[in-house]
């Protein structure tokens, strides 16, 4: 990501135009403040945004490394940080539509796969909580 590709407007406040590479599409991505002030202070519009990362395995070595270090033996990969924000998207209520426009997706039912992992949730937060026959709840 480079400079020129953050703007901001008095209406929209924070937002990034990008050409997605996967689809080739334009994409405008609202972004917080929080979220401009931790990209530092503004450099050249060419300049890179975060300087020194490099696209490709080089960045997963070293995500591996910081999970190692942190203590996390899961696997995960960069990929994950999409899922995670689908999830938190819609998990804090925002519409399906809005998060499929979020990550880019040209059709809502690639989102949907991230909704299922919500509905999930939902049963199994319903479950829960259980009545025994005398009218007690039982937590597990």
């Amino acid at each position: 990501m480079i400079w020129q590709e953050i703007q901001y407007s008095k209406e929209n406040g924070y937002y990034i135009r990008f050409k997605q590479e996967k689809t080739t599409g334009a994409e405008t991505l609202p972004i917080s403040e929080e979220a401009r002030s931790l990209c530092g202070e503004e450099g050249q519009p060419n300049d890179l945004v975060f300087t020194g990362l490099k696209y490709g395995n080089w960045n997963q070595t070293h995500l591996k490394s910081w999970l190692r270090a942190a203590g996390i033996t899961k696997h995960i990969t960069y990929h994950c940080s999409r899922h995670t924000y689908a999830t938190l998207q819609l998990t804090l209520g925002t519409d399906i539509y809005t998060v499929s426009k979020m990550l880019g997706h040209k059709n809502l039912s690639t989102t949907e796969i991230y909704a299922k992992v919500i509905n999930e949730k939902k049963v199994a937060a319903a479950n829960n909580i259980k009545i025994g026959l005398n009218g007690n709840k039982d937590t597990k």
